[in-house]
């Protein structure tokens, strides 16, 4: 007990400090840290968002930065990259939009050889048509038993078919309009393959030189166009389309096929053009206004503008009579003026 009287009491004093001050570089680090992650993940957004080729657009750009940039290229950023060098139209994935000072190349046409195509083109249609008839013809017993009264050739205004007669074998009957059975097969056969083609057709009507002329003077002159207008029906009836039809004349003996004997038989026909496009426009420019001028000096020295006028007005191509009217005004204007007294 006395022992433990004696023991000495020892007592711990802890001195309490307060912790010193660390700074705040931690923060900067840890911001550093922050924008680097941020950068990361803005970075695999923009990979993930971006095409194949503005992506080789851009590896090119840094690879050669200045060659791109200053001189260019024609590499694959030069289609689509946003990058100075690339091209500026970013609708384009693929090529380079050039900007330069250059005007763009003209294309120049050749009228001359299109027009020459055209009619080489047209002309071999009708080389084709023709063959296609006279395989008809040779098909055709009915029409080979009148193979020699079928005259085909390429004329000028396009391919030819001519019906002739013979000596003991007329078309038409004498002096009449009235087709014979015959001629009325032949001319529906012919109309149903003229139809295939999209060309015009013309048909005139020839007689030889033998006087004809009835007492109401119906003569050679209204018996060839009464026949190529029933030739024309006859056409129609066989399946061409009345549309095609672009002429329909009588030229009685004006145009011989036999020049030497103008009464051979085989002037007695019906000739059936399918137009080429020249001919074509020939005869549609055949009803434009023509312009029949006046005498200047007349005119000048009658003193009559209003009569000149007059006999410049456009009229239509065969109308006789108004251009004879126009000139016989000018003419009574010209001899008032020259009776009456100078001023």
């Amino acid at each position: 007990m006395a022992d433990e009287g004696l023991r000495p009491i020892i007592i711990k004093r802890i001195k309490k400090t307060a912790a010193a001050h660390h700074g705040g570089a931690w923060k900067i680090a840890y911001a550093d840290f922050v924008t680097a992650m941020m950068a990361f993940f803005l970075l695999m957004w923009l990979l993930g968002s971006t095409s194949k080729g503005d992506l080789n657009g851009i590896a090119e750009y840094f690879q050669t930065p200045l060659k791109v940039a200053m001189a260019g290229g024609s590499g694959s950023g030069d289609s689509s990259s946003v990058v100075t060098g690339g091209g500026g139209d970013l609708t384009r994935r693929d090529g380079q939009v050039k900007k330069a000072d250059t005007l763009p190349e003209k294309k120049t046409y050749d009228l001359k050889a299109a027009k020459a195509l055209l009619e080489a083109t047209e002309a071999g249609r009708l080389k084709a048509l023709k063959a296609k008839i006279e395989a008809t013809i040779e098909a055709n017993p009915l029409l080979k038993k009148y193979q020699k009264q079928l005259l085909l050739d390429i004329t000028s205004e396009g391919l030819r078919i001519q019906i002739v007669d013979e000596q003991n074998r007329p078309m038409f009957a004498l002096a009449s309009a009235r087709l014979q059975p015959y001629t009325s097969e032949i001319l529906q056969v012919i109309g149903l393959v003229l139809n295939e083609v999209p060309n015009r057709v013309g048909l005139s009507g020839h007689t030889d030189s033998t006087p004809y002329l009835s007492d109401s003077g119906y003569s050679n002159w209204e018996l060839s166009a009464d026949r190529a207008n029933a030739s024309r029906r006859e056409l129609v009836l066989g399946g061409m389309s009345d549309a095609k039809i672009l002429r329909v004349v009588g030229l009685a003996s004006a145009a011989h096929l036999d020049r030497q004997d103008p009464f051979n038989a085989i002037n007695r026909r019906i000739s059936i053009i399918v137009m080429n496009k020249r001919t074509e426009e020939s005869v549609l420019r055949d009803g434009a206004s023509i312009e029949v001028p006046a005498e200047p000096g007349k005119v000048a020295a009658a003193g009559a503008p209003a009569a000149a006028a007059a006999a410049a007005a456009t009229v239509r191509e065969g109308d006789v009579a108004a251009v004879k009217a126009a000139l016989a005004e000018v003419a009574a204007k010209e001899r008032a003026a020259a009776k009456a007294p100078a001023p």
